[in-house]
């Protein structure tokens, strides 16, 4: 086979990696704000939940995690009567999404206590509650100082999808895996499948970076 003939199957894989990533990062950013808040709430039951689900998820596996969901979870719910299968891109848009949010939840947390305390006293000279402060005056200082690092994690949860291939999804590694198989062509099909990756981190970058300046623009605009 010619190496053009490999395309339409890798670029079919790629496209459930480009979705895969869109998805599970999305997810992946509302759990991080969501526990990254529960962490420095006052309430000790939000902050113990955020605790517990931070440290689980970035304390374990990435590929145990998506095991579990796909393999474990099922056989759990047999036990208690209750169909719990997912389809394999829920299972690898909840397991990537979980531990990205796991991750990124640190990020917020250490964007929003990074905001200087001038800001707050000034806040409760206003008479700003305590939620106001958070939501009008720390988290849009704080934001901007959050997209460098999620950025980052979102260019690692789109390598991190080549691991859902392992519960026989179709993306991209899994697309490459089955070529090889059939052609024995390692050396182009990988050469391609390192690319295709580059490729799109590189695009996912530009896209982060140019989010980063716009979240700028508006901060600066705001102030």
């Amino acid at each position: 086979m010619h190496w053009t003939e490999y395309l339409p199957p890798l670029m079919q894989g790629a496209w459930v990696t480009i979705q895969l990533t869109v998805y599970s990062t999305v997810l992946g950013a509302i759990l991080a704000f969501a526990f990254g808040i529960g962490k420095i709430s006052s309430n000790w039951a939000i902050k113990g939940v955020s605790v517990a689900y931070i440290e689980v998820f970035r304390g374990t596996s990435l590929l145990v995690q998506l095991f579990w969901l796909y393999f474990a979870l099922p056989i759990a719910g047999m036990a208690i009567g209750i169909d719990l299968r997912l389809p394999p891109v829920v299972a690898g848009v909840l397991a990537l999404g979980l531990n990205i949010g796991a991750y990124g939840a640190e990020v917020v947390r250490g964007a929003i206590e990074a905001v200087h305390k001038d800001q707050h006293e000034a806040a409760r000279a206003l008479n700003f509650t305590p939620r106001q402060t958070l939501w009008t005056v720390t988290i849009p200082q704080a934001v901007p100082e959050m997209m460098p690092s999620f950025g980052n994690l979102a260019v690692q949860n789109l390598k991190d999808t080549a691991l859902v291939s392992l519960i026989s999804l179709g993306d991209l590694t899994f697309r490459a895996e089955q070529i090889r198989n059939f052609t024995q062509d390692s050396t182009t099909i990988y050469s391609m499948l390192l690319l295709t990756y580059f490729g799109m981190a590189l695009v996912l970058t530009v896209i982060m970076r140019g989010l980063e300046a716009y979240v700028s623009r508006w901060r600066t605009a705001g102030s």
